[in-house]
């Protein structure tokens, strides 16, 4: 499943200085059952906006994290809370539909544009 949130930089406070907390929390959250990885996309056009997917195994593993178990993860998160606005989008399940790119379409990953 895919834990998906919006991130907006408050003023006074980078994108950069975000990234840089949030990529020590995770190190420490992707220790936790179930964790699969996290990714920070910066969104076009609003560059202190920032799109953050985390992936887990199951809807119960992210439940059961418990960010209180590092004092650091807890301050990281705690001053995250004061310097930015985050809104959680929802939780996904993996696609069940999916449409991979065609041989020959030239977005087929050959790097051969036709």
């Amino acid at each position: 499943m895919k834990y998906i949130f919006e991130v907006r930089m408050k003023h006074g406070y980078t994108v950069e200085e975000y990234a840089e907390a949030w990529i020590e929390a995770s190190r420490v959250i992707q220790q936790t059952p179930g964790a699969r990885g996290t990714y920070l996309h910066r969104k076009i056009g609003e560059p202190d906006t920032l799109l953050a997917i985390a992936h887990w195994d199951s809807k119960a593993h992210r439940d059961a994290k418990d960010d209180s178990r590092s004092a650091r993860v807890k301050a990281i998160l705690e001053k995250h809370a004061r310097t930015c606005e985050i809104t959680p989008l929802g939780e996904f399940e993996e696609p069940e539909w999916r449409v991979p790119p065609q041989p020959g379409s030239g977005n087929d990953g050959s790097g051969n544009d036709v």
